[in-house]
């Protein structure tokens, strides 16, 4: 056995194949769960999590794919790997065959019934995927079903390899050699132990193996309800025909179904222990095997030596892949609702700072200046810059009071002097941004579409009363590719700073003219 690397470095050229070996890596953690979510804890019940989803590749399947690969696998020969699978055993192996031997071709067979979130975590793995009709867990003998079709295409040619969890027995044993000595290591007076069953290699490795230093154990495995569903684990019906020898490795099976599942692994989640619903899986059948006992009089039975009761239950894999499960299965009340929900469908274009000038870099932006000479004396004309334009968004009474120079205006219904800001009130920007994206629509890079006519628009300078409302025009027009800004603060900023004396004109805009310039 290697020397265990408490550092947890890795490096060199094998640096992540050593990082997947369990001989190099500090034990997984064992860890306490709250005594919220430990019922029994009054009845010198501790409850521990072994957390499985530390592994390099996150789930509990990680060790059987290294351990079947490492036996199946033939270095500069095997080329292609097929393996029916759900999710976690597949994925493992894709990961681990091209991490530690150079193997991108993988291939995973399973069910048509598979989520699109799993079908799609496949392919960020880079899977090579084939859908199967039929039971969605079907038996490994069935000569119909994905798993004998696994082992065909592989007897095929000698470069393609199928590991065959269902069968291997290098699947159970990776728990053998790894997970029930880490558990022993780590909690050497174990009352019980609790693990899900589904090919029933996890149970059969830890249960053959307690059995063997613990007689006295108690090895809980857990199946899923009959006409239930939950990731990984089978009804016990569906166990009948699995080949390992789990039935001489569990003392008792239990039953549990999805609903709790997926509410125990969330709540497990919340508590800082995050894991998907075989986990919550695994600790409903643990709690329903200690409340059999307090039933009947027997917990006493499990008390060790320090007069305590220490369960180990596996945390087997993460639950962001069934995300959308665990809305689908639980009521709402689980969840806080979301507030201001209807902005879920509006203003969805980004923003950027730089896109928001204050007076001085607007001016720069939009403006160009000429000096000359008159019977009046000195003048200047301001011109704005070739194909610029200022759009100003304010009611027309307004406009007319006073005006940016050369601005053209164009109100919208949903803004007045005493119009909120969009960011204060969700259903004002809501009623803003689809006026906005309706008045724009016809926008695309370098021109804009005012009362009918397109014109040539870059830059475009967006004016409002607070700047809010053309921060969010600003946004519209980015988005179908024009160079739209808007003034921070907006005129009433501008205002208010005494700006106006320094335009002290009105000026109405005919961009039908040429270039646009307006003398002071």
């Amino acid at each position: 056995m290697a020397t265990q690397n408490f550092l947890n470095v890795y490096e060199g050229v094998d640096s992540v194949k050593r990082f997947y070996d369990p001989d190099l890596q500090p034990l997984l953690p064992l860890v306490e769960i709250p005594s919220r979510l430990n019922p029994f804890r009054q009845d010198g019940v501790r409850i521990y999590a072994k957390m499985m989803t530390m592994l390099p590749a996150n789930n509990v399947k990680a060790l059987p794919a290294l351990n079947m690969l490492s036996s199946s696998v033939n270095p500069g020969k095997t080329t292609t790997i097929i393996e029916y699978s759900s999710g976690s055993t597949v994925v493992s192996m894709s990961v681990i065959a091209r991490a530690l031997y150079g193997i991108s071709d993988v291939r995973a067979f399973l069910s048509n019934k598979t989520t699109e979130a799993k079908l799609r975590l496949m392919q960020f793995f880079g899977l090579n995927i084939t859908l199967f009709g039929g039971p969605s867990q079907p038996e490994p003998c069935d000569s119909r079903g994905g798993i004998q079709r696994a082992r065909r295409e592989a007897e095929k040619s000698d470069s393609v390899v199928n590991p065959n969890q269902y069968e291997n027995d290098d699947n159970w044993k990776a728990h053998f050699n790894w997970t029930g000595p880490q558990i022993i290591k780590q909690l050497p007076d174990v009352s019980v132990v609790c693990a899900g069953m589904g090919t029933s290699g996890t149970m059969t490795g830890i249960g053959t193996y307690l059995k063997q230093s613990m007689p006295a154990v108690v090895r809980v495995g857990v199946c899923t309800a009959p006409g239930d569903r939950v990731p990984g684990p089978r009804s016990k019906a569906l166990l009948a025909p699995v080949l390992f020898p789990w039935q001489d490795a569990v003392d008792t099976v239990e039953e549990v179904g999805s609903i709790d599942s997926y509410s125990l692994s969330m709540e497990l989640s919340r508590e800082g222990l995050i894991c998907g619903p075989s986990s919550g899986f695994n600790l409903k059948g643990l709690l329903k095997f200690l409340t059999k006992c307090k039933d009947s009089g027997t917990l006493k039975d499990l008390v060790n030596e320090d007069g305590e009761i220490k369960c180990v239950f596996l945390c087997c894999d993460l639950p962001y892949q069934y995300i959308n499960d665990y809305f689908a299965k639980l009521d709402q009340d689980h969840f806080h609702p979301i507030r201001n929900k209807n902005l879920g469908a509006v203003d969805l274009y980004r923003y950027d700072d730089s896109w928001e000038l204050d007076q001085l870099q607007a001016f720069a932006a939009i403006y160009d200046y000429e000096s000359g000479a008159s019977l009046e004396g000195t003048t200047t004309e301001v011109l704005l810059r070739r194909d610029a334009l200022i759009i100003d968004l304010r009611a027309p009474e307004d406009f007319m009071v006073w005006n940016m120079p050369l601005s053209t205006n164009q109100p919208i219904k949903t803004l007045s002097r005493d119009t909120p800001s969009p960011f204060s009130d969700p259903n004002k920007l809501e009623e803003q941004w689809l006026e906005l994206d309706s008045l724009f629509g016809n926008a695309k890079a370098g021109t804009l579409v005012l009362n009918g006519t397109r014109i040539p628009a870059q830059p475009v300078l967006l004016l409002c009363y607070d700047g809010d409302t053309s921060r969010v025009s600003t946004s519209v027009l980015r988005a179908r590719g024009v160079e739209a800004l808007s003034l921070r603060g907006g005129l009433n900023e501008l205002l208010e700073s005494k700006g106006k004396e320094i335009w002290a004109y009105n000026t109405h805009l005919d961009y039908t003219q040429g270039r646009k310039r307006k003398r002071v």
